[in-house]
């Protein structure tokens, strides 16, 4: 089967339709498929929720398609750097599933692993517990919480082979390789595709099964916070 298609727009073709549930890798700026959420937005695919991390920024990232509206619900942990976002849901026009980072990470690492539910610790006592399971195992109180699975996962990566086998550079890892594993169809793009036997095993982070399709993309890599010193004046 082919694994590498020509663009964003052609490798997303026939998986796409309205109301369906997308996951999206990266943690703020770092490790998104930037080409991949651009190609979503050209298609005018609406009312989607997005499982991910954070909502980029106004203007960049998973925040086009919230400046578009065509997100109807986020299951996320933090979404504090977008005022878009802000607005939408203030407004009620947005719904929001708030997530502890760890537990969104189990959540989408279960699911890939055809775990249905799992009990944590975290968030009992607070209002992430209200509605949920409560069980107690050697005398503390866990709530349940249920895996995740996407109908589609947009992974960013960087470096394939031609048979899909994807590595990550350091921290832009992050989500990328458990995502790969939750999406009934999983879409990945990278800076390089080389041939495949190329790549050491060994340094291998998502097997080649969990990915359909490729791409090699272009990326702004734009910074999401800069902080620099002051010039000291002599």
């Amino acid at each position: 089967m082919r694994k590498v298609f020509d663009n964003a727009g052609t490798a997303l073709e026939g998986l796409l339709f309205d109301g369906m549930t997308i996951m999206s890798g990266g943690f703020g700026l770092c490790g998104i498929p930037e080409n991949l959420i651009a190609a979503l937005l050209k298609s005018g695919v609406k009312d989607i929720t997005v499982i991910s991390n954070n909502c980029g920024v106004d203007g960049f990232g998973l925040g086009v398609l919230l400046d578009a509206k065509r997100i109807r619900k986020m299951i996320s942990s933090y979404v504090g750097e977008n005022k878009e976002f802000e607005r939408q849901y203030l407004a009620g026009e947005l719904q929001l599933e708030f997530n502890p980072q760890g537990t969104l990470a189990e959540r989408i690492r279960a699911g890939g692993a055809g775990i249905p539910g799992f009990y944590t610790k975290t968030g009992v006592g607070t209002l992430i517990a209200e509605g949920k399971e409560h069980k107690d195992f050697g005398g503390e109180t866990y709530i349940m919480e249920t895996g995740l699975v996407a109908d589609l996962s947009i992974v960013k990566a960087w470096k394939a082979d031609t048979e899909g086998n994807l590595v990550y550079r350091k921290t832009a890892r992050n989500f990328n390789p458990m995502m790969a594993t939750a999406g009934k169809v999983t879409v990945a793009e990278v800076e390089e595709i080389v041939p495949a036997g190329s790549l050491d095993p060994d340094h291998i982070h998502t097997p080649g099964i969990f990915v359909q399709r490729l791409i090699k993309g272009s990326f702004e890599k734009r910074i999401e916070q800069r902080t620099v010193r002051k010039k000291e004046t002599a």
